[in-house]
């Protein structure tokens, strides 16, 4: 059973950082592909950050671009999510998700496994 636990939420004040972690196990394959979605009350759910472990290959969302980082270890079973210069509205419940995929992919949709979320909350 594949499973994903979010990790490394919390309270931080605008500009800030703070670095998500994704455990990914129960998966059998070498590569895959790993999104970061993140959703705040009231709002839709968003895609910010986004890799393929086969290529390296990444994608960001305007929103995050050159703030965010996403990256994973060497045995690939725990992915990162490094957040630079925080703002308060990056305050959202972030999620990590898991793709049967050997490219990036950018839509909820897309994905077939979901952590539980961790929270992210920036204090201006």
């Amino acid at each position: 059973e594949v499973q994903l636990v979010e990790s490394g939420g919390g309270l931080v004040q605008a500009g800030g950082s703070l670095r998500l972690s994704c455990a990914v196990s129960g998966f059998t394959f070498d590569d895959y592909a790993i999104g970061w979605f993140r959703q705040a009350p009231g709002k839709e759910r968003e895609g910010v950050s986004f890799l393929s472990t086969l290529d390296g290959n990444t994608y960001y969302a305007d929103s995050v671009k050159g703030r965010f980082t996403i990256s994973s270890n060497n045995n690939k079973n725990t992915v990162y999510l490094h957040m630079n210069n925080l703002k308060p509205e990056d305050t959202a419940v972030y999620y990590c998700a898991l793709g049967l995929a050997l490219v990036v992919l950018t839509r909820a949709s897309e994905y077939d496994y979901w952590g539980q979320g961790t929270q992210v909350t920036v204090s201006s």
